[in-house]
């Protein structure tokens, strides 16, 4: 059924003779592109959502062209209209921004027997909140990139990368740019609505490109998740548009209206979505009980290769809405829903030679030269031996013949030798083919010793401490640290802090200001955070929240390096064996010598005041809802600060529900179930001055 009014002239057999642009008046002009636009995304939705245009091709080039006619000669030109998806002015660089929900992974498996287990512990925990026995909706699990929309009064406001889960790529220009995704809602949507979805390359597209690619000299696309990844973060918006990229929607990250309850289940949602103008995947199904999930996955399985997009599972989820929010998340997935993986795709080739890479903690890794062989579609010329113990494991040697599988659709490795032709098994170098340090055995794994004096750690040492996962300075991406290093600028990461503007702007490719923001950007990294440092300078098993935990604990660069194994231990997510990996980094002589070096050059990291009567909140559990005067993660991390918990959900346990503009009304809901005091901002504001801690942070 339509959504545009059927006395639009441009819906059905449209005139395609226009009277001159200047013999209309601008009210007139404004009026036919409105009914223009209505119009081509009407048109948009049935070609590209239903697969029912109304028009031809010829038909709808003609009215396109004719609203960008009007658009031009009466300057009408609205970031909503249909021609943005292939004008948008291109962006200087990808912003990040904040998801308006935690977008969280999910547990997976091939195994059915996991899948029951899963069924059996959701029934078992809904039972126990009571919930009756609840249904599932399987979906198929795309292979693409994970994208959420967020529309306010039905009008699309922003769009970005899934990135860390809870912040990603802004991506908002090149999502206009996709025909699939609706600038605008249709029927009766809410007043605010953010959703997650899949942007994939159609199969019968992305060989269409890769050929075209090919015919102008350019490197293929080695599969469709690579394509889609390399075009969704692109600058220029009209290179989307070039591109044959679509979406499938298929879950509510946030939904707030005065007038509609959100849908009840998930299946509700997908329908709801069909009505607002979403693309739908019509392979989705709702199932009474897990043994009709594993049978339509069993089945999907048997139709994959029919499919034209990629997937490499299903997707089962708790249907009840309320249900999944009973059962809640862990800090990185959610607990209400399942992915049942696909068997990796296989073939057979033969190993061409074996080569060890040396990685940026210095692990060596060997890899395996192939015979090019197809893989479920996908050109596979090496794969991934993981380590020496692997190597003893197979018995695999150069000439042998091998079958190759695809883990997860993407990385190849070699699952077993299916003819021993060399009569041997390849035998691990004894010192490091990068800077020839004796190597390191611990159990199945090898290591370089030679710290950030082995020079091919040293370049992704460098490639990590300047990514966004390190002190996140822009300018510098592999590409140019490898053309600093064939210069002599850049021996060292100390380096970084000696660079000229001068010197660089006369290198190829440079220009004084490239150059010069480069500069700035390393300067202001003199003072880096505690644990961003440690993060950065790529100390084995220590990420993210272990280095946070070590900066809280031990407060200073000094005082960690320093710290005897004991102590390390008592840090949380520190065990026996990472304690080891730290003690052991800074205890070689070239490790702690490229770290005076950056001391010397100016860095010095910031202290951490570790007194622990910060904890002045300890033992409480917030849960926040609706919009504070900062965001809600700013909120849980300020309190998380100060010794208290963050959830996502109000139960018996929680202290207090903060609210915010536009709150959530069902946790408002299950704070008076469970007699949970409700805080308005101010009334949190009291609380935390109480507790002699400022609102709202700094």
């Amino acid at each position: 059924m339509s959504h545009v009014d059927e006395s639009n002239p441009y819906l059905r057999d449209p005139p395609l003779e226009f009277e001159p642009v200047d013999s209309l008046s601008s009210a007139e002009a404004e009026r036919r592109t409105e009914q223009l636009r209505e119009a081509i995304r009407e048109h948009d939705h049935r070609y590209y959502v239903e697969a029912d245009p109304l028009i031809a091709d010829r038909v709808y080039d003609l009215l396109f062209e004719r609203l960008q006619e009007l658009e031009a000669a009466f300057d009408l030109a609205d970031p909503d209209s249909p021609t943005q998806r292939v004008g948008g002015e291109p962006v200087a660089e990808l912003r990040t921004v904040e998801h308006t929900a935690p977008m969280l992974s999910i547990d997976q498996s091939g195994e059915a027997q996991d899948v029951r287990e899963f069924d059996e512990r959701v029934r078992r925990e809904l039972s126990a909140e009571g919930f009756d026995a609840t249904g599932y909706v399987c979906e198929p699990k795309f292979d693409g990139i994970s994208l959420e929309a967020v529309y306010e009064e039905g009008r699309l406001q922003r769009a970005a990368t899934r990135g860390d889960g809870r912040e990603g790529d802004d991506v908002t220009a090149q999502v206009r740019a996709i025909p699939s995704i609706p600038q605008r809602l249709r029927g009766e949507y809410p007043d605010f609505l953010a959703v997650r979805g899949e942007v994939f390359m159609p199969k019968d597209g992305f060989r269409a490109h890769n050929r075209e690619r090919i015919e102008r000299g350019e490197e293929p696309f080695a599969n469709p998740r690579n394509a889609t990844a390399g075009t969704i973060r692109q600058l220029d918006p009209s290179v989307v548009a070039d591109r044959p990229l679509d979406c499938f929607f298929y879950g509510i990250m946030a939904y707030e209206d005065a007038d509609r309850d959100r849908p009840a289940t998930q299946w509700d949602e997908l329908q709801a979505f069909r009505e607002w103008g979403f693309n739908v995947d019509d392979r989705a199904e709702r199932v009474d009980d897990i043994e009709a999930a594993i049978d339509y996955r069993d089945e999907l399985m048997a139709d994959r290769e029919d499919l034209n997009y990629e997937i490499d599972g299903v997707v089962i989820k708790v249907d009840d809405v309320a249900a999944c929010e009973a059962l809640g998340t862990t800090a990185r997935s959610t607990r209400s829903a399942f992915a049942y993986k696909f068997p990796a795709r296989t073939e057979v080739t033969t190993i061409t030679d074996i080569v060890v890479q040396v990685g940026r903690t210095g692990r060596l890794t060997p890899v395996a030269l192939l015979e090019p062989v197809q893989v479920g579609g996908v050109t596979v010329s090496r794969a991934t031996l993981h380590n020496p113990g692997e190597i003893e494991s197979l018995g695999v040697d150069v000439g042998d013949t091998v079958r190759v599988l695809r883990a997860g659709d993407v990385i190849p490795y070699i699952e077993e030798v299916v003819e021993d032709t060399s009569g041997s098994t390849f035998t691990f170098p004894d010192t490091c083919p990068v800077c020839d340090s004796p190597v390191e055995r611990d159990g199945p794994l090898a290591f370089c010793p030679g710290g950030l004096a082995c020079e091919s750690q040293l370049e992704r040492a460098i490639e990590h401490y300047v990514s966004r996962g390190g002190l996140d300075i822009e300018g510098l991406g592999p590409e140019r640290i490898t053309q600093l290093q064939e210069a002599g600028f850049l021996d060292s990461l100390a380096d970084l802090y000696r660079l000229e503007a001068e010197e660089l702007a006369e290198l190829e490719g440079w220009g004084e200001k490239s150059a010069q923001n480069l500069v700035e950007e390393i300067d202001a990294a003199r003072e880096p955070p505690l644990d961003s440092f440690l993060t950065a300078v790529s100390i084995p098993e220590v990420g993210g929240s272990t280095a946070t935990e070590l900066a809280a604990e031990f407060g200073s660069l000094e005082a960690l390096i320093n710290a005897q194994p004991e102590e390390l231990e008592a840090v949380d997510d520190v065990g026996p064996i990472v304690a080891e990996k730290i003690q052991d980094f800074f205890d070689t002589p070239e490790n702690r010598a490229a770290l005076d070096e950056l001391l010397d050059a100016g860095v010095d990291p910031e202290s951490v005041d570790t007194d622990r009567s910060a904890a002045e909140l300890d033992g409480l559990t917030f849960v926040f809802t609706g919009s504070l005067s900062v965001s809600r993660s700013d909120a849980q991390d300020l309190v998380e600060a100060h010794g208290a918990n963050a959830t996502g959900s109000v139960s018996g346990n929680t202290d207090y529900l903060v609210i915010g503009d536009n709150p959530g009304q069902r946790k408002q809901d299950d704070a008076a179930a469970n007699d949970v005091p409700v805080l308005e901002e101010n009334e949190f504001a009291d609380v935390l001055a109480d507790h002699g801690i400022e609102w709202p942070p700094a």
